[in-house]
């Protein structure tokens, strides 16, 4: 079974490593994958609707590791969800909420399990790690844990209009999904109405559009240019759909 990173802790950071090498040690036959360690820090609305458009095309029975958690130490739970065959392991503070509320079928089984040492600051490492190693190594049953009836923070499964990540080529994804949005209809951002484009070669190098991404998303862009710096968008930033 594999396991899929996603978190806020960053990919040039010291966390991550910390957490593969934990990883080894619980399932040292398990693929890990890294999904995104670049997550929207802090913001975990905006993580939530990421992931929920990450994890598509991960396989049923993977794992998926998420934290972005800057509640970390404090009353926030930490759970593990099976959403359509699929295992989430994290904090109970919206992240998983909104794949949840997405999915056909949904289990939310608390983690009670503590480790012998755990850090009060990087739960991430010493209690989700070997969590999600257990899962992946097929030593957790459904049948052996304990459920409870929901999430205790839940966001639902609708859109988020807002930028919810920007790409290193300046792009700003959107928790809009393209599918329920007209391709005749304008994105509104800081005052701007933006035109659909179906891929970057059929505009004009530096026009602004917006098109329907790989995740499935409504992201902003420009031909050639870094569309977060010419409209001065950021993460958060509000959009609107219009005519």
């Amino acid at each position: 079974m594999s396991i899929f990173l996603f978190t806020d802790f960053g990919a040039a950071d010291l966390y991550v490593g910390q957490v593969k090498s934990v990883l080894l040690e619980y399932a040292p036959d398990a693929a890990v994958i890294d999904l995104l360690h670049e997550a929207p820090a802090f913001n975990i609305r905006a993580s939530a609707h990421l992931l929920a458009a990450l994890t598509a095309r991960i396989p049923s029975h993977g794992v998926t590791l998420a934290v972005v958690d800057p509640g970390v130490g404090g009353e926030r739970a930490p759970v593990i969800v099976l959403a359509d065959g699929k295992w989430f392991v994290g904090p109970d503070n919206g992240l998983l909420s909104v794949v949840a509320a997405r999915a056909q079928g949904v289990q939310v089984f608390p983690i009670s399990w503590r480790p012998a040492m755990l850090s009060e600051s990087f739960h991430g490492r010493d209690l989700f790690a070997p969590f999600a190693g257990m899962l992946a190594r097929g030593d957790l049953d459904v049948a052996q844990l304990e459920g409870k009836a929901g999430l205790d923070v839940n966001f639902g499964g609708e859109d988020l209009p807002e930028v919810i990540y920007v790409d290193h080529y300046g792009n700003a994804m959107t928790g809009l999904r393209a599918g329920g949005v007209a391709r005749e209809a304008c994105i509104a951002v800081e005052g701007r109405r933006i035109g659909y484009g179906r891929v970057f070669s059929e505009v004009a190098e530096g026009e602004v559009f917006w098109y329907e991404n790989s995740l499935g998303l409504v992201e902003i862009a420009a031909n050639a240019v870094s569309a977060a710096l010419k409209l001065h968008v950021k993460i958060g930033q509000p959009v609107s759909v219009g005519s």
